[in-house]
């Protein structure tokens, strides 16, 4: 059943990682029948759309020119154009651009409506058997070390699955960051080149998937999706603020008392407070 274009929408359409068997109908109902196609390169979109014979225009929209392109937007949209966007590849505003046009268009009442599709980031987690009924998508890392390694200070005691992009120039310095601030032993899984056809589906240590890398150029290559496995609670670890806790009441009363009280509290073991109280205490 053949898409109905409505006029004054804009519309999200998401187009394939790689394979061009993925692009759905209605994607291609949208981008033949819309007014305009805003894209991220029009030269790259331009081969897509030779490829399904979809003769449209298209114009540019960016990073660099957002902001400016969401006003005359916006102004064609009310004018009663229909507007299609699409990214290089994959679902738009997926650490693509897009969401300063979709909220300003929103911020105007004009309808915004999204064509499903690819979206790496989705493709890899379903495939990397990894915990997905809680993760946390975190766009690209930062390019210098110092700045990555304080991001992921930040997120290494985060309990879901984490999903990164990542360039496959700094892959290694990347998984040498995990090492030293996740640890080598934290569960890892790279997908690279999703649905081309050097897919690599590659699960391990993130010591291991270092050494893989090194030995392995080949895998330095295309579009790359990192996971990182959540941090795991230890059931007999003592947090931070059971301790603080523990601390205050040691300066009044008597070690035995205290880790009673703090144990009552919280509900952990007295036994496992009263080591902390003792170490304290001298």
């Amino acid at each position: 059943m053949q898409t109905n274009i409505e006029s004054g929408t804009l519309y999200i359409v998401a187009t394939p990682i790689g394979n061009l068997g993925d692009i759905t109908q209605r994607a291609l109902d949208v981008l033949s029948q819309v007014d305009i196609i805003a894209c991220e390169d029009t030269r790259h979109t331009q081969k897509l759309l030779s490829a399904f014979s979809i003769q449209n225009k298209t114009i540019s929209m960016h990073d660099h020119n957002e902001r400016q392109r969401q006003d005359y937007i916006a102004t064609l949209l009310k004018d009663g154009k229909s507007i299609a966007l699409v990214s290089d590849a994959g679902t738009p505003l997926i650490s693509d651009p897009g969401f300063h046009l979709v909220r300003h268009c929103r911020q105007e009442g004009l309808k915004v409506s999204p064509i499903p599709g690819a979206c790496a980031a989705i493709s890899a987690l379903c495939s990397a058997g990894l915990p997905t009924d809680r993760f946390s998508f975190e766009g690209f890392l930062p390019s210098k070390s110092g700045a990555r390694q304080a991001t992921l200070s930040a997120l290494a005691y985060e309990e879901r699955t984490m999903i990164f992009y990542d360039a496959p120039r700094r892959a290694i310095d990347t998984v040498k960051d995990i090492v030293e601030v996740l640890g080598g032993e934290r569960y890892v899984v790279l997908a690279r080149e999703l649905t081309k056809t050097f897919e690599t589906i590659y699960s391990d240590t993130a010591e291991n998937l270092l050494d893989w890398l090194s030995k392995d150029p080949n895998q330095l290559k295309g579009e790359m999706v990192l996971m990182i496995e959540g941090h795991k609670i230890d059931p007999n670890a003592i947090s931070p603020k059971v301790v603080d806790t523990l601390k205050l009441l040691l300066k009044e009363i008597k070690p035995k008392t205290a880790c009673a009280i703090t144990a009552d509290i919280y509900g952990v073991k007295k036994n496992a407070l009263y080591d902390i109280a003792l170490s304290l205490k001298s």
